[in-house]
């Protein structure tokens, strides 16, 4: 079968491209990354009159020149790719902002079709559009659409399918003469022969540092085509870049002002209308807090919600897996069922995140469809701008949890779509610095131990902190290791408002899902299986072993003792008996939690009637003297087994890698007041942030018999040991500032495609967060600070920084006064 033809389509940002291409393709589509880049690769196959054509939807950009990734990957995609034909797609509704591109296309030399999408929202806006005229002055088929209606679907179809010939060449008027000249020259040179040859030149006039780039690469010196347009330039008064721009703009508007013609005079454009009150000083801020809000409350909190009714399904396709696995053993489970079950609830913790994903990527494409994203980057970009951010840094902060609730992987997940490459590196490193709701736990714990009069006040300092040390951060980043990263000129572009069709909502939200799923889920296994190895290796020392396995055997005798003459001991005659009975008594409480209603309740007690008949009376509920007997000696065994198996969990994590690791960093985290215990809390909330209160919870442990709180065990015994609110404190803000859990880190690796910056992100925060806490705790110390003092310090410290890095700096603005004096 032959190869298909190549269709691309290129146009700029909201001009419906996306809606063209599912329009053309349907289903049969396939999203993947360009290489070296986080700008989506979209392309679909569709035939038509016999030909099978497939279409590559580029990434939106303003032009073909190399300041942002989507121009540079779109420019890219056109040279190389040497598409069949190039579709332009332009908003009918803005004609003269979207011709500039179309001019640039056409000096590539490609047959090329301009579909005129939008013109409904011309016709809205009192502009009639007239197809013809475009037609005739660019000398390639024009076809009007209303994408989003499928309107003008069939004659793009037929004119795709048809076109065959470039367009007429743009004409820059005093330019022209030595455009002419320059691609003669370049045509006449076989090295570069493969590429359009008035589209070099014109980029050449440009000053593009790309186009002396490729020249060099093949072996041509670009010196003299650089130095005759030097020449050419001392005539030129605002240079010959600016020149040609203008030209182009020029010829943009006369194109626009031909077809299309007002027809009412003082009309308003709606979208005008609206961003009266949208864009109001006053009005502006209070509806992007409201829209913020309300993207956090859907995504975020219902999205929580949600997971707990795919919850449910999560943990019955692990209690499956489960059955498919070895059998646990009555203290240690075989190697193969630990690894899978560690894997599976990895990959669970992952697949959890899903139902937030799928709401807030449906929003997302809502906000960005309607053409208020645009607005939300105009709003705050002036702001954000003076830490080395970007407007679009806004939603990744918010749903990472500016205050607390929210979480890292969508915050950096979202920060996708943000085009200044500088900004967006900042961002996705400063992301995780806000307070996701695992945070919460550790925080709740603490402050309940050491600040129970000052809960609120403490509370707004850590909330309030994570943003002031995020901004610091990234103005530090974007001044050091970022510097040297490629900046986007701010173009702000407000288009039209759309409402957003309901399928092209649906198939972006899934799109974005899936990839996630695909990416993640490739690179978490790998990861999962090192925390484990970290985790559980090298084991349990051998004498210690011993005693469990004397203890387990003890609790095992005393079964057997107490079931003495009950008929029921006949279901247990030996000890691979008795291990069955009580993973099926486990697995049978742990089905029973996940039971919805009382009709699951009874077929699961009818499945063990069924399947195991003779542990019945030890698992179900009894009414005879001798089950009942039966059942209070398998719950007592069941429990001996659960509190024996704890404390080989705690023993294991102290004998671990990650437990020497904590013991060997005390000589480091002394500083900050740190033990081994907290070290390894830390490590392990690696994982999860939720880890850390479940380790510690495992580590300060209770007596059998007990039923004391967290809070009072870890007090007491941290109180005894000398530690007070200070040493509390530092602990905070290390958290506040720790590497991301696993999953952000994992979404790190694939947002920045670097393992290099998903180290640095680790190393970094953990550098900052100890050098902070370490300075803090003996800073207080030396200075008898109480916990509350030193944290009011730490944050009054950093406003300070914030003013000081976002105020004007009025002696720079005197600096560069002219004095009238040559230095």
């Amino acid at each position: 079968m032959s190869e298909p033809r190549l269709i691309a389509l290129a146009g700029q940002q909201n001009a419906g491209k996306s809606t063209l291409f599912n329009l053309l393709t349907g289903l049969h589509q396939h999203i993947a990354n360009y290489p070296g880049v986080t700008v989506d690769k979209k392309s679909g196959l569709y035939t038509h009159a016999g030909q099978r054509l497939r279409v590559l939807d580029l990434p939106g950009c303003y032009s073909l020149s190399s300041f942002s990734p989507e121009e540079r990957v779109t420019r890219q995609a056109l040279l190389e790719d040497r598409p069949d034909v190039v579709v332009n797609v332009l908003d009918a509704s803005n004609l003269r902002r979207s011709l500039v591109l179309t001019l640039q296309l056409l000096e590539l030399g490609r047959p090329m079709v301009v579909a005129l999408n939008m013109t409904d929202v011309a016709a809205r806006n009192g502009l009639r559009i007239d197809p013809q005229a475009l037609e005739r002055a660019l000398g390639v088929p024009v076809v009007a659409l209303v994408g989003r209606k499928g309107q003008g679907a069939e004659a793009l179809r037929e004119a795709i399918a048809h076109a065959a010939r470039p367009g007429t060449p743009p004409h820059y008027g005093a330019l022209d003469p030595l455009i002419a000249e320059l691609t003669a020259d370049l045509a006449r040179i076989p090295a570069v022969s493969d590429l359009p040859a008035r589209w070099l030149a014109t980029t050449l006039l440009e000053e593009d540092p790309e186009a002396a780039q490729i020249l060099r690469a093949r072996g041509v010196d670009p010196a003299p085509f650089e130095a005759r347009c030097a020449a050419s330039a001392e005539d030129a008064p605002h240079g010959l870049a600016d020149q040609l721009f203008a030209a182009r703009d020029a010829q943009a508007a006369q194109l626009a002002q031909t077809a299309a013609v007002p027809t009412r005079d003082d009309h308003v454009p709606l979208s005008e209308r609206i961003d009266r009150l949208v864009l109001n000083r006053l009005l502006a801020p209070v509806i992007l807090v409201a829209t913020v809000w309300a993207i956090y409350q859907l995504s975020i909190v219902q999205g929580y919600e949600l997971t707990k009714i795919t919850w449910p399904f999560l943990a019955g396709m692990r209690m499956f897996v489960a059955d498919l696995l070895p059998d646990a053993g009555f203290l240690a489970d075989p190697q193969i069922r630990a690894l899978g079950l560690w894997l599976v609830d990895s990959a669970n913790t992952l697949l959890n995140y899903v139902p937030i994903f799928l709401i807030l990527f449906a929003l997302i494409a809502i906000i960005e469809d309607s053409g208020y994203m645009a607005r939300i980057a105009f709003i705050l970009d002036r702001v954000l701008h003076r830490f080395g951010l970007h407007g679009q840094s806004t939603l990744p902060f918010i749903l990472a949890g500016v205050f607390a609730g929210g979480c890292a992987v969508p915050g950096v997940m979202a920060t996708k779509g943000i085009p200044d490459a500088r900004a967006r590196m900042a961002t996705i490193l400063t992301v995780p610095y806000m307070n996701c709701m695992a945070k919460i736990p550790l925080y709740t714990l603490l402050i309940n131990i050491y600040f129970p009069e000052s809960k609120g006040l403490m509370l707004f300092y850590l909330a309030t902190f994570t943003m002031l040390a995020a901004l610091l951060v990234a103005r530090l980043l974007t001044g050091t290791v970022l510097r040297g990263y490629d900046t986007a000129p701010f173009v702000m572009d407000l288009p039209a408002y759309h409402v957003p069709t309901i399928t092209g909502v649906l198939r972006r939200a899934f799109d974005r899902t899936w990839l996630y799923i695909k990416k993640v889920g490739t690179v978490v296994m790998a990861i999962a299986v090192v925390i484990y190895v970290l985790l559980q290796f090298p084991g349990v020392p051998e004498t210690r072993q011993a005693s469990y396995d004397a203890r387990a055997e003890a609790a095992i005798a005393q079964f057997y003792d107490t079931l003495q003459g009950n008929p029921n001991l006949a279901a247990v005659p030996d000890q691979a008996a008795l291990v069955d009975l009580v993973n099926v008594y486990t697995d049978y409480k742990a089905a029973r939690l996940n039971a919805q209603s009382r009709a699951a309740v009874e077929a699961l007690d009818a499945g063990i009637r069924a399947a195991h008949p003779d542990f019945a009376p030890f698992v179900l509920r009894a009414r005879a003297a001798e089950d009942k007997a039966a059942a209070r000696a398998l719950r007592t065994l069941a429990n001996a087994r659960s509190a024996l198996r704890g404390e080989m969990r705690k023993d294991r994590i102290e004998s671990s890698f990650l437990g020497m690791v904590g013991r060997s960093l005390e000589p480091v985290t002394q500083f900050a007041d740190f033990d081994w215990k907290i070290n390894v809390a830390l490590l392990a909330s690696f994982a999860a942030r939720e880890s850390s209160v479940s380790t510690l919870g495992v580590l300060f442990d209770q007596d059998e018999g007990q039923n004391v709180t967290l809070e009072e065990r870890m007090g007491a015994e941290q109180k005894a040991g000398g530690r007070t609110a200070l040493s509390a404190v530092a602990l905070m803000l290390f958290f506040a500032l720790y590497p991301p859990c696993l999953a952000t880190v994992i979404m790190v690796r694939v947002q920045t495609d670097s393992y290099a910056w998903m180290g640095f992100s680790i190393v970094f925060p953990t550098i900052l967060g100890l050098g902070v806490a370490s300075a803090v705790f003996t800073l207080g110390s030396m200075f008898d600070l109480t916990g509350l003092e030193a944290m009011t310090a730490v944050y009054v410290t950093a406003l300070v920084l914030l003013l000081l890095v976002a105020l004007p700096k009025p002696w720079r603005r005197a600096a560069i006064q002219p004095t009238g004096e040559t230095p």
